[in-house]
């Protein structure tokens, strides 16, 4: 798959009604409506009896089922879903070839009612990616139904992920981090897993000419109450995409996008042939670690007598009137050598203030700090 063709055809694919990180059933209503009604079902309904839908695509012999937003604040595979969803109805090779030898069964949002609050549970307060063994929401048992009934070949888990994720340690942010989720305590290298990692180590390869060194790889801890750890179980290659962050891109639009050739890409080595041997290359990609805030402050004092310190804001996301709103939060007064920020700025032993030139402190929100009592933003 040749990126420059993708990326050309990309902006005629991009759904517009959809964007930003606040999406819900009532934004893909709209956009379903001009998708035939045999491509679209109910599958369930949530806690709160929002309909669950799914679409079909392709009638080939390979099935593979994909599910997005199991966590409502996790949009931006949804996005992307619904991108895909009009690259398969251009009648343009790439789709052709992808529909021809795959049948796909896509639920594009499986927590209408965590999607609707924005929140990463449903309406009970349950995290559905562990409820897998339990089995005690209706959302999860709508999707262990969709499985048995369509019986996948393959198996996509996609979800987003925080800000604070870099690709190993090194300083470079994951825009996208990738798992082939263990099956059992031992993290056995099966025939399914190596599948996975095949997969993801081809995704990887074709994304480091759009972000070098961008994508990382979460740790393979083995929890079977996780929906992808538990469906690896049952023998069927699982793999769980993250929606990671890219710089200036908190509405996720140029992640939507990467994710969008990501999904393309690997349904491509599916409907061709998977050279499984490449699953080695999965463990080059560097695990992701937790090394990053939105804002660093660098060489602050917090009072005229103190030493230096640098200052981590992380932005909490709030819904209010129906949009996401990125609110600073001071997290961490220390010194920060081993972090990162996706802004940073150098004070240069300037004193460091809260509004009304009152002390800073972890846990202060503030739309701006005063530097030598003059207002400096901390907006997105």
């Amino acid at each position: 798959m040749q990126l420059q063709q993708i990326n050309s055809l990309y902006s005629l694919l991009k759904t517009p009604e959809l964007f930003g990180r606040y999406i819900t059933n009532s934004h893909i209503e709209k956009c379903l409506e001009k998708f035939p009604k045999s491509l679209i079902s109910v599958v369930g309904y949530s806690v709160e009896e929002r309909p669950i839908y799914s679409l079909k695509f392709g009638n080939g012999p390979i099935k593979i089922l994909l599910w997005s937003q199991m966590h409502g604040n996790e949009s931006t595979t949804t996005k992307a879903l619904f991108d895909c969803f009009n690259f398969f109805e251009t009648n343009n090779e790439i789709p052709n070839q992808i529909l021809k030898a795959c049948s796909l069964l896509v639920i594009p949002i499986l927590s209408p009612d965590g999607a609707e609050r924005y929140t990463r549970t449903n309406a009970n307060s349950i995290d559905l990616n562990r409820d897998a063994q339990d089995l005690s929401q209706p959302e999860t048992r709508v999707l262990l139904e969709v499985y048995k009934n369509f019986k996948p070949n393959y198996c996509f888990n996609l979800h987003g992920q925080r800000t604070i994720f870099g690709a190993g340690t090194s300083g470079k942010v994951a825009t996208l981090s990738f798992l082939s989720p263990s099956q059992d305590e031992k993290r056995s290298l099966t025939r399914n897993r190596k599948v996975a990692m095949a997969i993801i180590s081809q995704i990887n390869e074709l994304l480091q000419k759009e972000i070098p060194n961008g994508i990382g790889r979460y740790d393979d801890s083995f929890n079977l109450n996780c929906v992808g750890d538990t469906f690896q179980n049952f023998g069927i290659p699982t793999l769980l995409y993250e929606a990671g962050h890219y710089p200036n891109d908190y509405n996720r639009e140029e992640v939507r996008r990467l994710i969008f050739i990501s999904i393309i890409k690997a349904l491509l080595i599916i409907s061709d042939d998977i050279d499984v041997a490449a699953y080695e290359n999965y463990f080059k990609i560097p695990e992701n670690s937790k090394c990053f805030y939105d804002i660093i402050i660098r060489n602050a004092k917090v009072l005229e007598s103190a030493s230096l310190v640098d200052i981590a804001i992380q932005y909490k996301e709030i819904l209010k009137a129906g949009k996401v709103e990125f609110i600073p939060v001071v997290e961490k007064i220390s010194k920060l050598e081993k972090f990162f920020g996706h802004k940073e700025i150098d004070v240069k032993c300037a004193i460091v203030k809260a509004m009304e030139n009152l002390e800073l402190k972890v846990g202060y929100e503030n739309d701006f700090v005063l530097v030598n009592n003059k207002k400096t933003p901390l907006f997105v």
